[in-house]
């Protein structure tokens, strides 16, 4: 059965908040690293989200790859760009980063289909 990505995207911010109440001092410096991490630099957020992603489907982190798709999309990165990170993920993790590729794939397509 396939992935509601967009409805995985919100139960998940649920449960971080519900995991900032319960380990407030990570959950807020994890936010903060966050913040840094993506914040506009040499690199673009736009092309921070996409090597974000990339690693997410190099690890199999379907939660990642909801988050970057969406947060990449909210950047600017157009299909082509998000379709082209899949591609160097797949190519730096193979067989397995094919079938997080397409994960991230199916999550591109719902969130596209979604309204903002």
């Amino acid at each position: 059965m396939a992935k509601n990505f967009p409805e995985h995207y919100t139960h998940m911010r649920q449960l971080m908040g519900q995991l900032g109440q319960e380990i407030p001092d990570t959950m807020k410096a994890f936010s903060q690293l966050h913040v840094a991490g993506s914040t506009e630099g040499a690199l673009t957020t736009k092309s921070k989200e996409l090597i974000a992603l990339g690693i997410a489907i190099a690890v199999h982190c379907d939660g990642c790859i909801a988050f970057h798709v969406h947060d990449a999309l909210n950047a600017g990165a157009s299909r082509e760009e998000i379709t082209e990170a899949i591609g160097v993920a797949v190519l730096m993790g193979g067989g397995p980063s094919v079938m997080y590729g397409c994960e991230a794939l199916e999550a591109l397509n719902q969130f596209e289909a979604t309204p903002a």
